[in-house]
């Protein structure tokens, strides 16, 4: 039996972290589907930059869509809600069966809207009505002005995956925005089940230290940070407060690991993975991540409930200099930045491919 397969059996969902024409095109999201227990995917700019700027798959649809005179970050968006829409039609009969809880896909507002709260949620609403999908997340950050647009996303009843999460703070403030707009639709008798789930980004951590700490710790603080992570969620999903939600209706937000490709070369291209196996998460990983997951034969024990010897990890790196709270803000203020970065090329790919396609028809 396939490793992948032997994960979904565990309760973990697996996610494929991409999304482009050829994929559906050609088949590969469905055989994914089929023969690697993928029940869901993630995108973001960085995945259609590169899907557009290196395929010629997008091009007639760039064509059609200049003739109508719209902008650019329009003509994106578009681009990305066929996708999506195409890719969520896929997955409908995962997100049936399971009753909501899996067969996701996620889209991301602008992270040029980062720190906008009221924009933030405008786009928010706009996307999710233009997808028209009900198994459509729209990614939105959890930096502090994402949260209020978080919890009036939730309160609107649009799904929500929280990105950008680094540490068990940022995520218990994510997790306690989508709470509040659970309880305030208990409370204005409004059906309270809107999904979410909350990002926790894995290996930019370790990438942060690598060459700041003894080689003993390398590949580790992405994981310990992860394994405190799951102890504060699983503590949320057990507290009075959220049984009070479930009781009225509400569908737990579950932790999805994110960033889980292996960064360093001489460590395996499972490393976070397999550290990673636990039930009731969501592990979004890269196609090469997927595969190789699939060649192994084995996953190992799944992630202790206690947090394991995450804190024992944590002092380790402390000792060596190492402070991971005044971290975790920097690491969310720099994913923030790499968005807009890769939103910006994003931008650049698509007017160049249009003046290029304008000049050639």
């Amino acid at each position: 039996m396939k490793a992948t397969q032997l994960l979904h059996d565990e309760g973990q969902s697996l996610w494929l972290d991409n999304i482009t024409r050829d994929l559906l095109d050609g088949g590969t999201l469905k055989k994914y589907i089929d023969e690697l227990s993928v029940t869901g995917l993630t995108s973001n700019p960085t995945i259609f930059d590169h899907a557009i700027k290196n395929s010629a798959t997008y091009d007639s649809a760039i064509i059609a869509k200049l003739k109508k005179g719209i902008s650019v970050e329009a003509l994106f968006f578009d681009l990305a809600i066929e996708d999506l829409t195409r890719a969520a039609d896929l997955l409908r009969p995962i997100y049936e069966k399971t009753n909501g809880i899996d067969g996701w896909v996620s889209l991301e507002v602008s992270p040029l809207l980062a720190y906008d709260t009221a924009s933030t949620l405008a786009a928010a609403k706009e996307l999710f009505a233009r997808a028209n999908r009900p198994n459509l997340f729209i990614k939105i950050p959890g930096t502090k002005e994402g949260l209020p647009a978080i919890e009036e996303a939730i309160f609107a009843g649009i799904p929500v995956n929280v990105t950008l999460l680094f540490n068990d703070d940022q995520y218990i403030a994510a997790a306690e925005a989508f709470m509040r707009g659970v309880e305030r639709r208990i409370d204005a008798r409004l059906k309270p089940e809107v999904g979410s789930v909350a990002s926790i980004f894995v290996s930019r951590w370790d990438v942060a230290v690598a060459g700041k700490v003894p080689q003993a710790l390398d590949n580790q603080l992405g994981i310990a940070v992860a394994k405190r992570t799951y102890k504060a969620y699983l503590g949320l999903l057990s507290s009075p407060r959220w049984m009070r939600a479930y009781n009225a209706g509400a569908r737990p937000q579950r932790l999805l690991w994110a960033s889980t490709g292996t960064k360093d070369p001489t460590a395996s291209d499972v490393l976070y993975v397999k550290a990673l196996a636990a039930p009731f998460t969501v592990n979004t990983m890269p196609e090469s991540t997927l595969k190789a997951l699939a060649e192994h034969g084995a996953i190992g024990a799944t992630m202790p409930t206690d947090g394991g010897d995450s804190e024992e990890v944590l002092a380790r790196f402390a000792a060596a200099k190492i402070d991971v709270q005044a971290l975790s803000a920097q690491l969310q203020e720099e994913g923030a930045k790499s968005f807009v970065n890769s939103w910006n090329d994003l931008m650049g790919v698509i007017r160049s491919k249009s003046a290029l396609l304008k000049r050639a028809s």
